[in-house]
């Protein structure tokens, strides 16, 4: 990159070079130039003949480095739109995925809005589920739990920027601070990627600890069909995310489990992606 480089040329340069690993290339390209000069994307098609200074073109190399080892954008920029919240995340957390925006969908329908509920939120990483609902649902209480202490820390500067009064984030394993207490839903989006799995390889750059669950992938889901019925009133209903082709096992846990009801749905690409079911 020359130093008499303009806008323009920056932004030309960074797409040729994001085409090769993302189908996103022109878009993460605008969003990394017009951080690392600090001015809104508009401001780059406006003025296209701007020259990047010094620091702003060591910014710019740096965030083009990390985007190009396959780190996630989300990282880089240290953001992420969830449920039409932009969110803080972090390399302690997983980047929150569209797919998860089915299980908040869910959870509302469940909870009319003009009604209190108490509401656990269980590896809630940065906080992305609990904060959609307890957006959407202010009269709610919701309850996120997380073992990754930067994880929990990531999920309550999510809480504090939105100003939610509702929401508390506590460190603990899975329902293991809850064990005395109630809630009418418990929500979870655990890890679910098999020891194994090749899908791995492209998600290196995420912790394992909310990926990885065991040889099958089924471990962390084992604890919550065996455990989450204990922390639910009468007829609570449990809302859980899992792998594509993991509904019919998830369904026979459960059911050994002594769920009732249990149903799956899939998510706006046509995949069974959460399963509901209720306290016996």
């Amino acid at each position: 990159m020359r130093d008499t480089a303009a806008i323009g040329e920056v932004l030309a340069s960074a797409v040729a070079k994001l085409g090769s690993i993302t189908d996103c290339a022109r878009l993460e390209a605008e969003t990394l130039v017009s951080r690392a000069i600090d001015v809104p994307r508009a401001y780059l098609f406006a003025h296209p003949e701007d020259r990047l200074d010094p620091a702003a073109r060591s910014r710019l190399h740096a965030m083009l480095a990390r985007r190009l080892a396959g780190e996630p954008m989300a990282y880089i920029t240290g953001a992420k739109e969830f449920w039409s919240l932009e969110l803080m995340v972090s390399p302690a957390t997983l980047v929150p995925r569209p797919e998860t925006e089915l299980l908040v969908e869910l959870a509302l329908r469940d909870l009319p809005g003009r009604t209190e509920h108490q509401i656990l939120d269980l590896g809630t990483g940065c906080g992305a589920i609990a904060v959609a609902i307890a957006t959407e649902r202010p009269l709610s209480q919701v309850t996120a739990i997380d073992i990754s202490p930067d994880a929990v820390a990531v999920a309550r500067q999510n809480v504090r920027q939105r100003d939610l009064g509702n929401v508390v984030c506590l460190l603990g394993d899975w329902t293991a601070p809850v064990r005395d207490r109630r809630f009418d839903m418990v929500v979870t989006n655990p890890p679910y990627v098999a020891a194994d799995d090749p899908a791995l390889a492209a998600l290196h750059a995420e912790p394992d600890i909310a990926l990885i669950a065991g040889d099958d992938g089924l471990a962390a889901i084992r604890v919550l069909a065996r455990d989450c019925a204990e922390v639910l009133q009468p007829d609570g209903t449990l809302l859980l995310e899992h792998g594509h082709d993991q509904a019919e096992r998830v369904a026979e846990l459960l059911s050994f489990a002594g769920w009732q009801d249990i149903r799956c749905f899939r998510d706006y690409a046509g995949n069974p992606r959460v399963t509901r079911a209720t306290r016996a």
